[in-house]
């Protein structure tokens, strides 16, 4: 069974592919009343799920009539996303960070399941058993390699 937090990820997913405009507009206690759940679940779920690591960009505006949007990041050209993320990982990436950016890769058909699981298992703390900052430069490396192979 899913917890709350992936039944509300997956239903504003949900709606941000069926809306056929890569963004929604949402109020944070209109969510909280369907899920029956606090609003900083909201919160959680949006700062923890709908990241620009994870190919998303959050505005908020508060008050009254405020609102949360949330825009899906879309790039036709896979090279040059590609390229983009190499910028974001450099010079250091943590490791939450780059699972993100693997998961959207792997949403974005850009590798395959087996090709995520191998890039994770190359750059997880497990693997790279240095101390912090190093362990981190060393992920983008790693990253920087894999990605710039994956563009060829």
């Amino acid at each position: 069974m899913s917890n709350i937090s992936d039944v509300i990820e997956a239903y504003l997913k949900n709606i941000i592919q069926s809306n056929n405009k890569n963004a929604i507009e949402i109020k944070r206690s209109e969510i909280a009343d369907r899920f029956e759940c606090v609003p900083s679940q909201i919160n959680y779920v949006i700062n923890t799920r709908f990241t620009i690591e994870r190919g998303y960009v959050v505005e908020s505006k508060r008050g009254g009539g405020g609102y949360i949007r949330i825009i899906r990041i879309t790039n036709e050209d896979k090279a040059k996303l590609i390229d983009e993320v190499i910028e974001m990982i450099q010079p250091t990436v943590s490791q939450q960070a780059a699972i993100d950016i693997l998961e959207r890769m792997l949403e974005e058909e850009l590798i395959t399941k087996r090709e995520a699981k191998l890039m994770v298992s190359a750059i997880s703390r497990n693997t790279l058993a240095f101390h912090l900052p190093v362990r981190d430069e060393i992920r983008s490396r790693i990253m920087t390699a894999m990605l710039t192979t994956l563009k060829y």
